[in-house]
């Protein structure tokens, strides 16, 4: 008699698991050893994160724990912190504190029901996309000017105070965010870029039609003032949204549109922005082919190709599905025409990170093999690394070329980090554990170590001495020194402070930050 067990694994994982509801699941992993191993497959709980929560592994190198993460998205919990200006916080309350900026993470209220599954941040704003693929927003999209009261969200300077629904009519699947502007990339291969929340473009252009692999946008990448996209077949396309030509077209356009009061994108009573969608017929720029580049060790017998893109300030950062790290300037559609990709081999082989003098110098263990997986920037650093727990982070800079040595943090080797954030002088590393670790300048509060003014001095986050401890407590300033050794971040504050907080996804910019959080000891009382 032929027995379930007697079935190739992949039809069980493909064609039965998927149709079982969550209890079913639990009980079939109880029957015997085959089936726990079976219901535990990393690969079939990342790929139902996916189906069931719109989580992705886009922004993350996380390899294992997808079945923990499941459980932990029926609750998850949202944190913000650093400088508060321009509403960029969402908190209708924010804390006092020695300099009067949020130095420690804070629950940030959304609408009731809604499972944040990822975090992005804009200069002085943030972009939350939750599981059904509805987007919120608070803060400001362009902090740089302001907006009478009884302007609409069609005004870029218009703040959100509280987070906001966009009302989208397709579901959004990810969200990058540049300085000023976020491109959006929806269920239906719709490439989205807003300049105000009000009135976001639609890209239209046979380039992302869709209907081959070198027309279907696989991902979306902002830098400061431009917006990327990176095809399927490993393509990259460029548009620059505030400078001609296309400025003056979506210049044309608002004043067409500030005609019609329906098109003022006012917030509604249940805080929505009504989004008054339009198309832009426009080509992006093609970005050139990559060079030829060296073999690297384990990589796959397909042609190498584009898989990644990270944005600076004015230029992107790219990975291969080799492993090999590029940068090319995109400064503007003028000046890209005469750029080459370059390739930068002291990011890439394994043979040239030994040779970084932290691992000559110290007793820092070395990596054995490497291929860099996943690449992150923002304003003027990048950051290109491996998961896993022998983990290597390299940073580079706007002015990394091909003989350029990357920057090493020793505590950072190793431990199993599967993302890493930049803000304009703070950064952030999340580890496969659910730690937050940070460092850097102080930037109003973004490194998330605590109140400077109740810290003990020297602790990580305050300030060297108790004299300067005290004379900022009286004078409310200055502010405490920045932090060079990465040190963990705790959420919860005071009375509201747990051990067991694991965080799953971090975004930074500007001078705040922002993540996503479990609470374990909820997760266990519910099960």
């Amino acid at each position: 008699m032929t027995m379930l067990s007697d079935l190739p694994i992949e039809v069980l994982l493909d064609n039965l698991l998927p149709w079982l509801a969550i209890p079913d699941l639990i009980h079939l992993g109880q029957t015997d050893h085959f089936f726990a191993r079976l219901c535990d497959d990393e690969t079939f709980w990342k790929r139902k994160l996916e189906e069931d929560f719109n989580f992705t592994d886009e922004r993350t190198a996380r390899i294992t724990g997808w079945k923990h993460l499941y459980r932990g998205l029926r609750n998850p919990k949202t944190y913000v912190w650093g400088e508060h200006s321009k509403g960029r916080l969402g908190l209708k309350k924010i804390p006092t504190t020695t300099l009067r900026d949020v130095p420690y993470p804070v629950e940030l209220q959304i609408k009731s029901g809604a499972r944040i599954v990822s975090l992005s941040a804009a200069g002085w704003a943030f972009f939350a996309l939750d599981s059904t693929g509805s987007v919120y927003v608070w803060g400001t999209l362009n902090g740089t000017s302001y907006a009478l009261q009884h302007d609409g969200y069609s005004e870029a300077a218009k703040p959100a105070h509280t987070p906001l629904k966009l009302g989208m009519q397709s579901p959004t699947r990810s969200i990058s965010c540049g300085r000023l502007h976020a491109t959006t990339l929806d269920d239906q291969h719709h490439v989205w870029t807003f300049l105000s929340w009000g009135r976001p473009f639609r890209l239209v252009t046979p380039a992302f039609d869709a209907t081959t692999l070198d027309s279907t946008p696989a991902l979306v990448e902002s830098g400061w003032n431009f917006s990327s996209v990176l095809t399927k077949s490993g393509d990259v396309y460029v548009w620059w949204p505030f400078a001609a030509p296309l400025k003056d077209i979506i210049a044309a356009r608002n004043i067409a549109m500030d005609a019609a009061a329906d098109s003022k994108a006012y917030a509604t009573e249940d805080g929505v922005i009504p989004c008054s969608t339009w198309e832009l017929r426009e080509e992006p720029t093609k970005l050139p082919p990559l060079p030829p580049l060296p073999e690297l060790p384990l990589e796959s017998a397909e042609p190498a190709r584009l898989i990644k893109l990270a944005a600076l300030e004015s230029r992107l950062i790219g990975l291969t599905n080799h492993g090999h790290v590029l940068s090319i300037a995109v400064e503007s559609d003028v000046a890209v025409r005469s750029e080459r990709w370059e390739y930068l081999p002291n990011f890439s082989e394994v043979d040239k990170v030994q040779q970084h003098p932290v691992y000559v110098s110290s007793q820092l263990k070395p990596p054995q093999n490497l291929r860099i997986s996943h690449i992150s920037a923002q304003f003027q650093t990048f950051v290109a690394y491996s998961p896993g727990s022998s983990s290597v982070i390299l940073l580079g800079s706007h002015e990394t070329h091909a003989d350029s040595t990357p920057l090493i943090l020793p505590a950072l080797q190793n431990n199993d980090v599967i993302s890493v954030v930049l803000g304009d002088y703070h950064y952030g590393a999340l580890t496969s554990t659910g730690k937050l670790l940070t460092w850097g300048e102080y930037s109003r509060g973004a490194l998330g170590l605590g109140d400077p003014g109740m810290l003990p001095p020297g602790q990580p986050g305050g300030y060297r001495t108790e004299e300067r401890r005290r004379a900022a407590v009286t004078n409310g300033g200055p502010f405490p020194p920045g932090t060079s050794e990465p040190a963990e971040v705790s959420f919860g504050h005071g009375k509201a402070q747990r051990d067991k907080m694991f965080c799953f996804a971090v975004a930074a910019a500007g001078w705040h930050m922002g993540a996503l959080v479990i609470d374990l000891e909820v997760r266990f009382l519910a099960d």
